[in-house]
């Protein structure tokens, strides 16, 4: 197995990516969390003699927040950029690899699961960008909501996924396929 240049900068770059997002995701969901912060700008304000409404909280929340955000939609954006030149690679690149006929089950079920990977990130960028340009694709508020929960929803899949991978290349590296670690730094195995 030999993989080009192209694809070891793509694999790469993508983990530096999803790991980003993913970073982004857990800041939204726990530190920065606008429910967990308006409440605590509510109490702590209340203790400084400052009355303040539960929806005007949520404003301050949110906009402590939307820097961070902001960096969500950016590596979403190369998300995106990564995802067009992975189906350019799939047509082009000139990496060396077994035929999926001649892998061992296990390897098709591997195999498969990128597949499933792939499309999941396909759909990601796709309902991503369609999240944030919902005005200009004239879709309702409430249908990018819709669209938003099913993004949130399969991102669960990455979630998953991004451990089982490294877990796997570890088991792997560690039994039968030794080099594998190398294989994807310098294109070939050591």
């Amino acid at each position: 197995m030999k993989y080009s240049l192209g694809f070891r900068l793509w694999h790469w770059l993508n983990a530096l990516v999803i790991v980003a997002l993913l970073g982004t995701v857990f800041l939204r969901k726990t530190f920065l969390s606008w429910r967990t912060n308006s409440e605590l700008l509510m109490s702590k304000l209340h203790e400084m003699g400052i009355d303040i409404t539960a929806a005007q909280a949520k404003v301050l929340a949110q906009i402590i927040r939307d820097g961070m955000w902001q960096w969500h939609i950016i590596f979403g954006y190369a998300l995106a950029f990564l995802v067009l030149y992975r189906i350019y690679l799939f047509f082009n690149d000139k990496s060396e690899k077994e035929a999926f006929s001649s892998l061992t089950l296990h390897k098709k079920g591997v195999q498969s699961l990128y597949y499933v990977f792939y499309a999941t990130l396909i759909f990601m960028s796709v309902s991503g960008l369609v999240i944030h340009f919902y005005e200009l694709l004239n879709l309702t508020k409430e249908m990018a909501h819709d669209i938003a929960e099913i993004h949130e929803s399969v991102f669960n899949f990455i979630m998953v996924f991004v451990p089982i991978h490294i877990a796997g290349v570890i088991i792997a590296e560690n039994r039968d396929e030794k080099g594998l670690v190398s294989t994807m730094i310098n294109g070939r195995r050591a």
